[in-house]
């Protein structure tokens, strides 16, 4: 036998989902998560789901290495090299704020200091011409500094250097001979082939600051495995949605930063195409945070830029809001109030259930103790919750709030749902788009259990609970595709377009994108290329993606005005207003290589035949808004297609709880998902 193995490794749990290629089941299952050591986290999981790493013919993971690095402030010490006299360009940033009435607002503290930037004479114009060669003394110069006060890394962006970027090649080429591979060298167009000095410079600095911990984590994670037996190369989800193998993510560590979370937006464009539902709100509530992500039109919501942690990032990435909200997040008084996260128990201790030391109430407590987890049957069985632990953690600060046990635990959950529900806005009411139009499709660990009382005060009539959905990212993963994106500056009035100029400059970018799937292993049978272009109005800042047909169409007669009657149909989407009349600016050409997997052929979906011949359900007391109910407590695994679930229910599976409230129901679909219907809509 022979497996597809992905693997997500979160803040508190490390999930596995198995394909097997010769009887086409899938298989999940999830273990602790080992800060320690990560590895005995991941192979713990793995033992589950696979016999032997040798059995693995296809084997992709997503990390949070580089993201974690960044958040806690764990990096790479970074020289930064700049233009002589463009030192301060990374410190000077942007003057815009983005909490306009947060009185106390300061920028992010950069992760360079302005001691650590060093200068190098040489100058390029806007267009890429020489006008003064590269001082390659200032350069050597930089490179012994690095080598005397230890840095790890240096970050070289020069002016210009996306128009030509002979001046950084030349001066990696000398950083290299004099520092070898002790120190990781970063080359600005190399990150982000594109205009605006702050924010290449931003993006060659992060990649700076996390690419030595990801290489070393892909490094021991390669050794690892290999020493286990594993015979195919390793693969790493990128922040794009695609996949890239390890040898490429080391060499281009930042695309990995939001390697994680995105799994889950694959899986529910999948999961979308499946239900036959193209417009989704990806939720995942794990341990430590909550995750939100849209599916639009079938594709994942994807941008040609976004931000870490306050830091500019200019490369493609799936667009994600994050919160400090998961089954992990501590409670706690302020001023006489409940607050919730976005303090996390993590792994170790966890939370106070999970007997390994903590003593502060969790989300996942407040759970606990209102009914909604099976203490007997958590995650799959291999954990045993201490319910004790829990009512002890929670009565401690009820007590300090002058409330009751239940109270309390029932406030922990709204004031969690509450948060969860702003985030949800934050990408969709905040940008126009209106959350009943949606489907909530629900995953991770803590999800599930959530997503009722999400759906409720979003208005939202409808949530899926995807098979799997504790692993769902891992699931997502499975079915995505090798990805390539390539950027060129080309900026051009409308009305000066050379089309045939235009035409040929993503012709040359194909043939580019197709050559670096053949370097990931992609037949020519199963490589595609898609092309897009940056447009704005005149005078404006800011642009929209315009997609193309192909690489020949800006040759077409009249391509001009379709790519403004384009770009004006999508600027009336987004803001809800255009101006056809207006002159339009052509400013980047992006293209994108995809790079299919072979297909998967599953068995259709059948239940787990149950013990004794009867999917009995257990009952228990468990309260909803503040009422206990006598509620069934089912096992997923043995609810054929079209069983319907009427509330109140809890449905246990081995990597994640359904919470089904009174007023709804839920139906197993043909694939295996519960389908729950919301109010009314029950």
């Amino acid at each position: 036998m022979t497996y597809r193995v992905a693997m997500d490794i979160g803040g508190t749990f490390t999930d596995v989902v198995a394909y097997d290629e010769e009887r086409g089941t899938f298989a999940a299952a999830k273990a602790a998560t080992t800060p320690a050591d990560l590895a005995e986290g991941v192979f713990a999981a793995l033992g589950r789901a696979v016999e032997s790493p040798g059995d693995i013919s296809f084997f992709v993971h997503g990390t949070t290495q580089g993201l974690n690095a960044l958040l806690e402030r764990k990096g790479a010490r970074v020289l930064l090299l700049a233009s002589a006299g463009m030192r301060d360009v990374y410190h000077i940033a942007r003057g815009n704020r983005d909490r306009m009435f947060d009185l106390k607002y300061r920028k992010p503290t950069p992760l360079v200091d302005r001691s650590a930037t060093a200068e190098a004479g040489g100058r390029l114009d806007s267009r890429g011409t020489e006008t003064e060669p590269l001082d390659e003394r200032a350069v050597r110069a930089a490179a012994a500094r690095a080598r005397d006060e230890g840095f790890d890394a240096v970050a070289v962006c020069l002016l210009f250097a996306y128009a030509n970027p002979a001046h950084e090649l030349r001066a990696g080429e000398i950083l290299r001979e004099e520092l070898g591979d002790d120190v990781l060298v970063v080359l600005s167009h190399q990150v982000a082939r594109e205009w605006r000095e702050y924010e290449r410079t931003s993006s060659a600095v992060l990649e700076a600051y996390t690419g030595p911990v990801v290489r070393g984590y892909l490094n021991r994670i390669e050794d690892r495995f290999a020493a286990r037996g594993l015979t195919v190369p390793v693969q790493v989800m990128q922040s794009s949605g695609g996949i890239v193998n390890a040898s490429f993510a080391r060499v281009h560590p930042l695309q990995t930063l939001l390697s994680g979370p995105v799994g889950g937006t694959m899986g529910g464009t999948a999961a979308g195409a499946l239900l036959g539902r193209p417009n989704a709100i990806c939720v995942d509530m794990g341990g430590t945070s909550f995750d939100v992500s849209l599916v639009l039109d079938g594709r994942p919501d994807v941008s040609s830029e976004g931000a870490a942690d306050g830091f500019p990032v200019l490369m493609p990435l799936v667009n994600l809001h994050t919160i400090g909200a998961g089954g992990g997040s501590l409670a706690y008084a302020e001023a006489g109030g409940l607050r919730v996260g976005p303090e996390s128990a993590g792994a170790v201790p966890g939370p106070a259930c999970y007997g390994r030391g903590g003593t502060r109430a969790t989300v996942t407590d407040a759970n606990v103790v209102l009914g909604r987890v099976d203490p007997d049957w958590f995650a799959g069985g291999h954990m045993t919750l201490d319910t004790g632990a829990a009512h002890t953690a929670v009565a401690s600060l009820a007590n300090e709030l002058g409330l009751e046990t239940g109270e309390l635990a029932s406030g922990i959950c709204d004031v969690a749902n509450a948060k969860m529900a702003q985030a949800i806005r934050t990408l969709t009411v905040e940008h126009g788009r209106e959350p009943r139009e949606f489907v909530l499709l629900a995953f991770g660990g803590a999800g599930p259990v959530h997503a009722a009382a999400l759906a409720r005060e979003l208005g939202i009539d409808e949530v899926v609970v995807p098979r799997f959905p504790g692993a769902f990212s891992a699931w997502g993963m499975l079915g995505t595709e090798v990805r390539r994106d390539l950027v060129r500056q080309f900026f051009t009035p409308g009305d000066a377009l050379d089309g045939a100029a235009m035409s040929g400059a993503l012709g040359s970018l194909e043939t580019e994108a197709r050559h670096a799937l053949a370097e990931q292993g992609v037949p020519a049978e199963r490589r595609r290329v898609e092309h897009a272009v940056d447009m704005r109005y005149e005078g404006q800042d800011y642009t929209l993606t315009v997609p193309l047909s192909g690489a020949g169409e800006p040759a077409d007669e009249g391509f001009g005005a379709e790519a403004a009657r384009r770009f004006a149909a999508l600027h009336a989407r987004r803001y809800g207003h255009a101006t056809p009349e207006a002159p339009v600016e052509f400013v980047t050409l992006r293209t994108t290589a995809f790079g299919g997997l072979p297909g998967m052929t599953p068995e259709p979906y059948a239940p787990e035949p149950a013990p004794g011949g009867a999917a009995a359900a257990t009952v228990k007391r468990v309260t909803f808004d503040g009422t206990a109910h006598d509620t069934p407590v089912l096992r997923r695994e043995h609810l054929a297609p079209g069983t319907h679930v009427p509330g109140p229910a809890v449905v246990v599976e081995a990597t994640s709880t359904t919470v089904i409230p009174p007023d709804s129901a839920a139906t197993v679909d043909p694939n295996g998902f519960l389908v729950l219907k919301i109010g009314a809509a029950a």
